[in-house]
């Protein structure tokens, strides 16, 4: 096997992998990608129509039974080495995000390894497949559970992560038998052709993962096709909510991750500095474009007059550039349109009374004139009946609400329609035990203001953060990726004579 395709980093057009090929469209239809630190377009993106849908499912569909057949140790040897390429072309994956993204070289770093964290974990197969014995449950009688593979399932993933998000899905479904067709954001697309090579060069069969460019016709047709036997999904809620009810309308197991509104609450008496640290990184890291950034700061007591200036201060010095600049705190808004969008919030905020403390908009960044950039922005005296509150903006954009005690702080928490992550900053070790207890949040830190499970633990949110009944990788997506069929035995020397017209119990 030779080198991965690089062409995927100068190609004019970003194209499918269906059956082990790359796929050029014959759809006719495209559309641009840009790079978000110039303005300009790099290249055009492919949008599937409905038969190279159908083409992508049907490749997975006759790769299956070979695969599900593969003992898992074998499976788990092609992650391997799969997991061995990835460590060797991080950097090449990581410019690839930044290229198409926009976030800083060293936060795409940060993506890829901790995508290959879960490529790490879906290496144990053979131990995480195992499963239940229990010898002689009734005279001469044995019962065991198996795990066995869906067949075909999808995963539709956003534009704000397109490494790490994929691999939250295609390794576990792939460790588990399950054949995979991903549908990746339109808007940086070409880092999943980049890992589809890797796979192939890893030893993956031809088939077994499979890359569709699209958009909702490509989305809709997976949800409805009949051979796709799950769905996994994560973006907006209004899209999580589609996807869900969509998919299980049709059959099909769906885990559909939404939303957030991520709350950190600040008590007096925490560390002040690391409060404020906190409070930078995991609001403006990734130009705030993470579904677990932290967006509104819950200030308890005099809290909100000592912190705010710092935060103020530190908002308005935010180093902004390009990416790919290593000294670069944080890089442009994906596209245009999701700088118009958010610009659009901060000015909604100020009609709505709350206190523009640091305003990011209209930023220019020298010999980057036309690259859609905007700047931190800070708001104080929000409030929770404030646009700026109550919706996900999904950029820079600080809002600080100020609270009279812990108890309101958990309240105003709770409240929130979007339960994906909270965090706390506190000294108290009661103060942090009882709001891990009584926070009604699928993800909590204490200290940590982005508590991002590991590989072994799972993700995902409650509320309307969450769509479906299991979070993402980790045992929970062993479990979603798999059947458990119950399996009794008995041999007919241990079994008696006569027909039984009663319950069976054990005897």
């Amino acid at each position: 096997m030779g080198a991965p395709d690089l062409s995927v980093l100068t190609s004019t057009t970003v194209a499918h992998h269906i059956n082990g090929r790359r796929v050029v469209s014959t759809s006719g239809r495209s559309q641009p990608v840009f790079n978000p630190a110039t303005g300009a377009a790099a290249r055009e993106v492919a949008l599937a129509s409905a038969a190279e849908v159908e083409a992508a499912v049907a490749a997975a569909k006759a790769a299956f039974p070979a695969w599900a057949e593969t003992p898992p140790l074998r499976r788990a040897r092609v992650l391997n080495k799969f997991l061995e390429l990835l460590n060797q072309h991080r950097d090449t994956l990581a410019a690839l995000i930044t290229a198409e993204h926009g976030k800083v070289f060293t936060d795409a770093q940060g993506e890829v390894t901790r995508g290959i964290e879960i490529v790490e974990f879906a290496c144990g197969a053979p131990q995480l497949l195992k499963t239940d014995f229990t010898d002689q449950v009734g005279t001469g009688i044995d019962n065991w559970a198996l795990r066995q593979p869906l067949g075909v399932v999808a995963g539709i993933t956003p534009f704000n992560f397109p490494v790490m998000v994929p691999m939250w899905m295609f390794p576990v479904a792939l460790a588990c038998g399950n054949c995979f067709v991903l549908k990746p954001s339109e808007r940086d697309p070409s880092a999943s052709l980049f890992i589809a090579d890797l796979l192939k060069q890893a030893g993956l069969p031809d088939g077994v993962f499979n890359v569709v460019q699209g958009d909702k016709l490509a989305v809709d047709t997976l949800l409805t096709h009949p051979d796709v036997k799950a769905i996994s999904f994560v973006g907006s809620t209004p899209i999580a909510q589609y996807i869900y009810e969509t998919g299980a309308k049709h059959g099909k197991r769906v885990q559909a991750l939404g939303g957030a509104k991520n709350h950190m609450v600040v008590m007096p008496d925490a560390d002040l500095e690391q409060a404020v640290d906190a409070l930078i990184g995991a609001a403006y890291g990734s130009a705030g474009e993470r579904c677990m950034a932290i967006s509104v700061a819950v200030l308890v007591g005099d809290v909100a007059d000592k912190i705010v200036p710092k935060l103020a201060e530190r908002a308005r010095a935010l180093k902004v550039k390009n990416g790919m600049e290593l000294d670069a705190e944080m890089g442009p808004i994906v596209t245009r349109q999701a700088l118009e969008r958010i610009e659009g919030y901060i000015a909604t905020g100020v009609e709505e009374g709350a206190t523009l403390v640091a305003d990011g908009r209209g930023l220019k960044v020298p010999g980057h004139e036309k690259g859609f950039f905007t700047g931190g922005t800070l708001f104080d005296h929000v409030t929770p009946q404030m646009r700026i509150y109550k919706e996900e903006i999904f950029g820079p954009v600080l809002g600080c609400v100020r609270v009279p005690d812990f108890a309101s702080a958990v309240e105003l928490v709770n409240a929130h329609e979007f339960a994906n992550g909270v965090a706390c900053f506190t000294r108290d070790g009661h103060v942090a035990r009882e709001f891990s207890r009584r926070i009604e949040v699928g993800m909590v830190g204490i200290n940590v203001p982005i508590p991002v499970p590991m590989a072994w633990h799972g993700f995902g949110g409650w509320k309307r953060s969450l769509f479906g009944d299991m979070h993402a990788y980790g045992e929970e997506g062993v479990r979603f990726y798999t059947r458990q069929k119950s399996v009794m035995q008995r041999w007919p020397e241990s079994t008696p004579k006569g027909a039984e017209f009663v319950m069976p119990t054990s005897k």
